[in-house]
């Protein structure tokens, strides 16, 4: 399965995630956000976008453990899952991009846009990775696996 997670880059970037190695998403509180935290597994792939005024998706994490109490929860009813950096995208794909493609024309990230976890099809990322130029190489021409 793959995932799409919001922060804004003040509070937690993807360069942070990068030098931290990983990090606890918790402190969700929506009850969808939460919803879509209780079905993600290790493993699964993540978009992670910079929220504010950047308002891009600027990397890719993985889904590092089984969801888990939020440690932030004293009351215990929200959860949190690991994720670890992947890679940053080779250039940031704004959200003015993902709005213009056909793909993301009903996807939460355009019709939600409070929302902070949500699911990505198979589709909508490669979608990304294309926009991101994640299938070229350093010339700039495609590669064999384009």
């Amino acid at each position: 399965m793959n995932w799409l997670v919001k922060e804004e880059p003040g509070s937690y970037s993807f360069a942070q995630l990068v030098e931290d190695g990983g990090t606890t998403w918790s402190g969700v509180r929506n009850p969808l956000a939460q919803k879509h935290l209780r079905s993600m597994r290790r493993g699964d792939r993540v978009l992670y976008y910079h929220t504010g005024q950047e308002r891009a998706v600027v990397g890719t994490a993985r889904v590092a453990s089984e969801p888990k109490p939020d440690p932030g929860d004293p009351a215990g009813r929200r959860v949190a899952v690991e994720i670890v950096p992947v890679a940053p995208l080779p250039q940031p794909v704004p959200l003015s991009t993902l709005k213009a493609e056909p793909v993301f024309a009903d996807h939460p990230l355009v019709r939600i846009g409070r929302l902070s976890v949500m699911p990505v099809s198979d589709r909508e990322w490669k979608a990304v990775e294309r926009l991101a130029g994640a299938g070229k190489a350093a010339s700039g021409k495609p590669s064999r696996r384009s």
